[in-house]
């Protein structure tokens, strides 16, 4: 055919083109496995990105996001000029010149390579044809990429195919666009939105021209000029890039001279990077949305999702602050019960020989200087070696000359916290706090830890009484108790329950006042009359999923629960007796908008609403019966316009559990204090009760919630039952009323001031606060 042609240059012309267009078809189509995979027609015209995902709180405030790389894109008019024009000037000056190759820049940069130079031949659509379809990387590689210089031919024109075909697609600002969006800017920032936020807190199109200049400036080499490791480095190549916009005609000689001379101007405190980092919150969403994800085969690292959580940020604050205030008195306050001693200590007291050392050997740094040192007395010797370091304190981040053992020691005897607030009707969790600090204790201590519940779980087992025909007015008499059972052993045991004080009234009372006052004695008695598998049974009802051993002494509370738990089983008394399944997600929208998923609460009848509605009255007794546990409310602004607060503190042995759960017409709300390491925790009632640790973080959020009503939480009575009660539950006896405060009294004398409360002895019954926490677990 090429014989044909009798003009020489011109048959040499048409059999390389021929061969041209044979070549590109085979690598179109990766003929034979050769040439590697080229992206099809769908990928040019719906380029994929893997971009973040955003959280969101109920009020649409960001709490953090989800990536592999962190990646928010933006329009190009949100794209300051100073950072295109930096790019071309830098990167591509003739961008809106060549269709996708520049081969006068191509020839430009073989000569500069010839001559020394480092000019290098890219355009940006070529860079951004890399980015987007990595034609550098392995996956688009074939069998020809395995020879050295053959294999790079092969990529290079296959950026250039790919680049001219994203050139005939799409117009150059789109280009632009896309390119700003794709590249990274390292520190795990990729796109000019993510990478402007991290080094300069702004958003790209607040970024002046020397900010540009650092940016585009990193393009180059993304650790040799990172402005955080290499400032140097980053200074010199932002002078260079502003050289270079001076040269091609963006600045005046002047201006560019004047740019030289500042600072990088970095600013790298900015709240949208911390909030990105790692949370209870964020970690708790992501494990709730685990099953979602999979059935539904969406990565929420890539999938530019829009999270909405069921939080409301302004009552997160609002715990978040009271916890802060709360737990820096309580802390302060374990601090002084020690003094000097050690307080890690056994049952019996005694302190616990080699407790640090052996925390110490599960500790990365023991296992790489015992590798280097293969000795532990050199490894110690090290590890008691003293030197500056931060600590987080409840003052800040405090500068300390510790070694790592007093380090270790500093963070062992910090009190950790968990509290979560849901509504019981609708279960949309408004409140999710999971411990002190999530930099140093990941452990959420709302849905992970497990602690013993104390007396907080003994309204499971008055539901179970009422659910056996029992009623709140039916009596029992507070007087010691034997109880012999066999054992899961098969051996025969003999339980003898105490009260907190160890005395007996030998006073018949209502169940509702024994709960109010949380005798051991009568819930041990109404334990053994329904059956303890009956208990267990109620609770696993009503919400509690965690292993429940069936013994005696499951009323007092000595099985391992949750705080997450705990709450949606009350919830289950405030919602006319369904079992309200907390929902901590709302819905979720794809990157354009559109919701691709709800989730609303599913309820069970877990007990019958009468029965449920007697619980939520036997919680108030807490508070209206004489000797009432949770009395120490009334020293805060809690009770106007007749409100009415049901709730349950609790304590587990020696101490090192204080909770208090607390229910009201509008929330339901649970609080944990203790040590996460369970030998360190307080000495006695008068500091460690669960009155005395966990109620006033309670109390304090509430009382800072009633302030604002708009928060849709407001005083007023719980509701009307809504079925026929027919059980007698307005027993005579010994009442006491909450000490009202007008709607003009001023709250503000009372808000941090009690540290501690010395609660009252009324009517001659045991006081407030006695929980019987010593006996709950033998």
């Amino acid at each position: 055919m090429f014989r044909r042609v009798r003009n020489k240059f011109l048959r040499i012309a048409l059999i390389v083109i021929y061969f041209l267009i044979l070549f590109t078809c085979a690598v179109q189509i990766n003929f034979l496995g050769l040439f590697g995979s080229s992206p099809t027609k769908k990928e040019i015209m719906l380029p994929e990105l893997n971009v973040s995902s955003e959280l969101y709180t109920a009020d649409s405030v960001l709490l953090g996001r989800y990536y592999k790389q962190d990646r928010d894109p933006v329009p190009f008019d949100s794209i300051s000029k100073n950072i295109t024009n930096a790019l071309i000037a830098t990167e591509d000056v003739r961008f809106y010149k060549h269709h996708g190759v520049d081969f006068v820049g191509l020839f430009g940069g073989i000569v500069s390579t010839i001559s020394g130079s480092d000019r290098g031949a890219s355009t940006i659509t070529q860079q951004l044809a890399k980015n987007l379809y990595r034609t550098r990387y392995k996956d688009a590689q074939g069998l020809l990429g395995k020879i050295p210089g053959v294999g790079l031919l092969v990529t290079k024109y296959k950026e250039w195919m790919t680049a001219f075909k994203l050139e005939s697609k799409y117009s150059k600002e789109e280009i632009m666009t896309m390119y700003l969006n794709t590249v990274s800017f390292s520190n795990n920032a990729y796109g000019i939105k993510s990478a402007s936020i991290r080094y300069f807190d702004k958003l790209p199109s607040e970024v002046t021209v020397n900010e540009a200049a650092v940016l585009v400036g990193m393009l180059k080499g993304t650790t040799l000029y990172n402005p955080i490791r290499n400032p140097k480095n980053a200074l010199a190549r932002r002078n260079t890039v502003l050289s270079q916009m001076q040269k091609e005609g963006y600045l005046k000689q002047e201006e560019m001279d004047k740019l030289a001379k500042d600072s990088l101007g970095l600013n790298l405190n900015n709240q949208e990077v911390r909030n990105s980092n790692d949370s209870y919150l964020r970690t708790a969403v992501e494990k709730w949305l685990e099953k979602w994800a999979a059935d539904n085969d969406v990565d929420i690292y890539t999938s530019g999702l829009k999270i909405y959580t069921t939080i409301d940020s302004r009552m997160q604050k609002i715990a978040e602050g009271v916890v802060e205030t709360k737990m820096k008195e309580l802390q302060q306050r374990l601090d002084n019960v020690w003094g000097n001693e050690l307080p890690w200590r056994d049952k019996e007291g005694n302190v616990i020989p080699n407790f640090l050392e052996d925390h110490a050997k599960k500790l990365p740094i023991y296992a790489s200087l015992m590798k280097k040192y293969n000795d532990e007395a050199k490894v110690f010797e090290e590890l008691n070696r003293k030197k500056s370091m931060e600590v987080f304190t409840w003052d800040g981040m405090e500068q300390v000359d510790y070694s790592t053992m007093d380090s270790l020691k500093h963070y062992l005897t910090m009190l950790n916290t968990g509290m979560m607030a849901m509504d019981p009707y609708n279960g949309e969790i408004k409140v999710w706090v999971g411990g002190i600090n999530h930099n140093y204790y990941k452990f959420d201590h709302v849905n992970q830890a497990k602690r013993q519940a104390g007396s907080t779980f003994k309204p499971f087992a008055y539901a179970a009484a009422l659910e056996s025909g029992m009623a709140p007015c039916d009596k029992y008499e507070d007087k010691p108790v034997k109880i012999e059972f066999i054992n899961n052993k098969g051996e025969h045991e003999i339980w003898e329950p105490k009260n907190a004080d160890w005395s007996f009234s030998y006073s018949n009372l209502s169940l509702r006042h024994a709960m109010a006052r949380s005798l051991n004695t009568v819930t041990a008695q109404i334990t053994e009359a329904i059956g303890w598998d009956k208990v267990v049974a109620m609770a696993h009802k009503c919400g509690i999923d965690s292993k429940l051993e069936s013994v005696p002494s499951v009323g007092l509370g000595s099985n391992d629960v949750s705080v997450l738990e705990m709450v949606r089983g009350y919830a289950t008394f405030m919602n006319e007796g369904k079992r309200t399944e907390p929902v901590l997600v709302s819905r979720i929208e794809d990157r354009d908008g559109r919701v691709i998923a709800e989730f609303k609460t599913e309820t069970k009848q877990a007990i019958t609403p009468e029965n449920a509605w007697l619980m939520g009255y036997m919680l108030r007794g807490t508070i209206e019966e004489s000797g009432g546990t949770s009395q120490a409310l009334w020293e805060w602004d809690l009770f106007q316009e007749e409100n009415q607060i049901g709730g349950k503190t609790g304590t587990s042995s020696d101490y090192v559990d204080g909770w208090y759960m607390g229910v009201t017409k509008d929330l339901v709300a649970g609080v944990w204090v203790g040590c996460d390491e369970q030998s360190i925790h307080f000495k006695s009632s008068a500091t460690g009760e669960g009155s005395k640790t966990a109620l006033p973080i309670y109390a304090l959020f509430m009382e800072e919630l009633y302030k604002h009503p708009e928060l849709g939480v407001t005083f007023g009575k719980f509701p009307e039952a809504k079925v026929e009660i027919t059980k007698q539950y307005n027993c005579p006896g010994p009442r006491v009323r909450a000490p009202q405060r007008s709607s003009g009294d001023s709250a503000e004398a009372v808000e941090l001031e009690v540290p501690s409360i010395v609660l009252p002895n009324i009517g001659g019954e045991e006081g407030a606060g006695q929980e019987g926490s010593e006996e709950e677990t033998n």
